[in-house]
């Protein structure tokens, strides 16, 4: 059974979310939380598998909230899914670097919101395509190739060169798997073996490394 918390200052989409949720047999919603503060609170004293957080909320705003749930140094990171809206882009990239799992948009349908937690509770990370391509595009202004190292052949073979390549442009692994005439558990692999040599957390600082330094342009 998958565990969940659900972070939104508005009563009514979290009712929304607990509806979803607990409708699914393997998804069960531990709490609400109407704010921030609210919302480490009770991540940290019910270690929910999935905390679905909004960005804009009162007293700690998602963000921060992220950052102290799964950010940088903390012991025994949460897994953070955010849910946000095009009109909060301007923070998407900050959540991110706060230590998210993952993005959605609030008008996503209930069924990818339901896999979206699914998918981050396995332990893999998911970037929405429409997120990766529209949000963190429209910040490869801010994404200078001078905050990480290079990426060249002595980092990353050629064929795991494409496949970040690939991941920065919004693709899911079938979907990369088929555009490369691949398995899917080769390019499992594949991703693995990118984050390992890369040292990067999940997909979703992949996204942001390949930005940087230049393998997909906004």
């Amino acid at each position: 059974m998958t565990r969940v918390l659900v972070c939104d200052d508005q009563a009514l989409i979290r009712t929304g979310y607990v509806t979803i949720f607990d409708a699914q047999p393997d998804l069960d919603v531990v709490g609400e939380a109407a704010d921030g503060a609210e919302a480490v609170r009770l991540a940290r004293a019910l270690r929910p598998d999935v905390v679905v957080m909004d960005i804009r909320m009162p007293m700690l705003d998602g963000i921060e909230a992220t950052r102290q749930l799964a950010g940088p140094g903390v012991a025994d990171p949460l897994k953070v899914l955010v849910v946000t809206t095009f009109n909060l882009d301007q923070y998407v990239y900050d959540a991110l670097r706060a230590g998210a799992a993952g993005f959605l948009l609030k008008d996503a349908l209930p069924g990818d919101l339901i896999a979206g937690v699914r998918t981050i509770a396995a332990g893999e990370a998911l970037v929405s395509p429409a997120v990766t391509r529209k949000l963190i595009g429209h910040f490869g202004t801010r994404l200078r190739p001078a905050d990480a190292g290079p990426v060249g052949p002595d980092v990353l073979a050629p064929r795991e060169t494409q496949v970040l390549t690939l991941i920065a442009q919004g693709m899911s692994n079938a979907e990369i798997a088929t555009e490369l005439v691949l398995s899917p558990e080769t390019v499992k692999t594949y991703v693995s073996r990118i984050l390992t040599k890369l040292d990067l957390r999940d997909r979703v600082h992949a996204v942001v490394y390949a930005y940087r330094n230049g393998l997909v342009s906004a």
